[in-house]
């Protein structure tokens, strides 16, 4: 007996051979990239604590040198709060809701694979 989430075959029809051989990786990737730049994210909201911490030099540098151009995008829209940037925060919230929309439990590449697992 179906279910209302068993997926029906036609509606996985653009699942190719070709795809199901190459969604794993690209699911695997795109979680591990979106879990740094989450990882990334947090550690700014922890450096807007300390304005004095020495940004220039080790990990900091390279997390401030990966995130900036999209935080310096958002700062355009989104002023501070109380003297505070607001917008790693903001950052860390969008790219935690697209990581779970793709890959996570629930997520849209992961219920592919699920479903063509259980199809094929």
């Amino acid at each position: 007996m179906a279910t209302f989430y068993d997926a029906d075959p036609v509606a996985l029809s653009f699942v190719t051979p070709t795809l199901l051989q190459v969604l794993p990786t690209v699911h695997l990737i795109l979680g591990l990239l979106l879990a740094a730049w989450s990882l990334m994210f947090l550690m700014r909201i922890v450096l807007t604590w300390y304005p004095k911490a020495d940004s220039n030099s080790g990990v900091w540098a390279v997390v401030i040198w990966l995130t900036e151009p999209v935080l310096a995008i958002t700062r355009r829209v989104v002023a501070p709060i109380g003297g505070v940037d607001v917008t790693p925060v903001i950052w860390l919230g969008l790219v935690s809701l697209v990581r779970e929309l793709l890959v996570g439990q629930q997520g849209v590449l992961s219920q592919i694979l699920m479903r063509s697992q259980a199809i094929a």
